[in-house]
Formats: structure tokens, sequence, C-alpha cells
């Protein structure tokens, strides 16, 4: 009995210092912000703060190229720049798409900040595995592990978890 209690004890200090390890990993690690577009309201103290921009190139069937002054504004932070679905639609890439329908995205990002997206993430983090296969011919996918790992803002504070609660955790 007290050889389970010790082994009890020892599994419960491992579970603390993985999640310890893990919100001082979060900690230091890159700030990413989803969601963004000219079609959205984000606030720009959460804009600079964020090291990598995920962005929606048609949203409302609005392209980001059609507003040249926000695509120099968002250039002008200086920021890692991504694609975060193509019209950010509820399960996206849950159906598959052909290359024609990605690369609409990719033409429209391309437009705007002249040059293409290296890194995808999918919209409500959801995805089949044709499309899987289809973005990493182009771009690096961020996933799970991507949430997990790195502080994820959202422009309009509609994530799974308020902005406030990510600032913390």
């Amino acid at each position: 009995m007290k050889k389970r209690l010790k082994y009890a004890g020892l599994f419960f200090v491992i579970i603390l210092v993985c999640i310890f390890l893990l919100l001082l990993f979060r900690y230091f690690s890159s700030r990413q912000i989803d969601d963004v577009s000219p079609e959205i309201q984000c606030d720009n103290a959460l804009l600079k703060k964020a090291d990598i921009l995920y962005v929606i190139p048609i949203f409302n069937n609005s392209s980001i190229s059609e507003n040249k002054e926000w695509c120099d504004s968002i250039l002008s932070l200086n920021k890692t720049l991504a694609m975060h679905g193509v019209y950010h639609t509820y399960h996206e890439f849950l159906e598959d798409r052909n290359e024609a329908y990605l690369q609409q995205g990719i033409g429209e990002f391309e437009k705007c900040f002249g040059k293409k997206p290296d890194r995808f993430k999918p919209p409500q983090m959801v995805i089949s595995k044709n499309n899987k296969e289809l973005i990493k011919k182009d771009m690096k996918l961020n996933f799970y592990l991507n949430e997990i790992f790195h502080k994820t803002y959202h422009c309009s504070d509609t994530g799974k978890y308020s902005n406030k609660f990510i600032e913390i955790f």
C-alpha cells in the first residue's frame, strides 16, 4: 500500500512539473493572433503584442487585397504573417478542397503582402486528411501542438478561451 502511495505522489509531482514547464514555455514562446482581417475589429495593442498574425484572405466575400491601406498597416507591424483559412467559414477545411481553392487564398494574400504565406492554420482547428496533404505541399501546417505551446489570441475575442484567459495561461 505504501508503495502505491509513493508512486501516486511521484506521478502527481511529475504532472505538476510538466504543467509548470508548459506554462513557462508558453510564457516565453511567440504569441499569435488569429482572425486578422480588415473586416474584423482588432485591438492595436493585441496586434503589436503578437509575433505571428494569422490572416484570413477573404472574409465576408471581401478580399484583403482590396484594402491596400490595411495591407500596408499590417506590413508596417513587421510581424510574421500566415494564412488562416481562405474564407474562414465554419469547418471550412473539413470539406475536401482542391488546389484552385487554396490558390485563391494564397493569391489574395500575395496581392496584399507581396509574398506567399509559408504557414497555414485551419479555422476552428479542423481539417480533413486530404486537405492536410494539400496544404503541406505549399505551407507548413500549424495545428493543435501549435495551440498548446503558444499563446493564441483572437481579434474578436471569440476563441474557445477569452483573450484574458490566454494572457494568464
